[in-house]
């Protein structure tokens, strides 16, 4: 993990995704790379190219390059290597494209939430980011100044497909020494026996070689009603999940759990693409 995108609006939930990065770069002497995007009102936009309303956009440059300096001054950041980026561009695409330039390791970003006709008609950046980042996202809603993941929670049906993310997920594991409590969720619609549930579970974990694993197996209504309640019954630290990234009209009828997750979790979720 030496490499750590923090995105940042300069929004209070942007600063506790950074106090949190902050705390896992200290922890894993990792680099930490402060991104604003400078997303342009729209008149301003459409006259980059045609040389109008120029003092107006270096206004809005210089405002950022202000802030991001004040921020890379503030306390908690202190003696860690932190690099800067500023960059026109909507804002997800952004992300997406400086972390891959960057070989990013871990995202780590703030989200206030969306709900009813903003949830499913616009989204927002934290959403779209978790949905098509190679690059595991972690996404932090409150202030915590003690951020750990020694209680861990990732939520799977462990079919073949989420080998490859699990690895990563492993990898993330072993750093905060977590113990990793995995669980399937049954529902009305996708019902397993517990002997089944148990031997999908017992041979996915056959491949892999970490001890501080229990196997868990919970009845809910859906599956995210489930994963946020398995959760708060074991007053876990962090929820991980994978996710596939589904895109237009295959993404608006059958949804994305890890997104709803990111969106109603008030705990930190971590993600990764499958």
């Amino acid at each position: 993990m030496k490499r750590i995108l923090v995105p940042t609006d300069f929004s209070k939930h942007a600063e506790y995704a950074l106090k949190v990065a902050a705390q896992i770069a200290r922890e894993n002497d990792s680099e930490i790379i402060l991104l604003h995007m400078l997303e342009l009102p729209h008149q301003a936009g459409d006259a980059i190219g045609s040389g109008h309303q120029i003092p107006e956009i270096m206004f809005y440059k210089d405002q950022a390059i202000r802030n991001l300096e004040d921020l890379m001054d503030v306390d908690y950041l202190s003696g860690l290597n932190v690099s800067e980026i500023i960059q026109f561009e909507k804002a997800f695409e952004g992300i997406l494209a400086v972390s891959k330039k960057n070989n990013i390791d871990l995202v780590v970003m703030g989200s206030h939430g969306t709900s009813g006709f903003q949830e499913m008609l616009i989204g927002s950046n934290t959403e779209k980011v978790v949905r098509f980042s190679e690059a595991p996202v972690l996404v932090i809603k409150n202030e915590n100044s003690n951020f750990k993941a020694a209680n861990f929670v990732f939520a799977s049906d462990f079919s073949n497909e989420i080998k490859k993310p699990f690895r990563q997920l492993l990898e993330f594991a072993k750093a905060f020494k977590a113990d990793l409590s995995l669980v399937m969720i049954n529902t009305p619609n996708s019902f397993k026996p517990t002997h089944v549930a148990e031997k999908i579970m017992s041979d996915f974990m056959k491949e892999f070689d970490y001890p501080n694993h229990t196997l868990h197996i919970y009845n809910d209504v859906n599956i995210e009603k489930g994963v946020l309640n398995f959760a708060n019954s074991v007053s876990a630290d962090l929820i991980g999940m994978c996710t596939h990234g589904r895109t237009g009209f295959s993404h608006f009828f059958n949804g994305s759990i890890s997104e709803d997750l990111v969106n109603h979790a008030v705990r930190p979720v971590i993600t990764f693409k499958i």
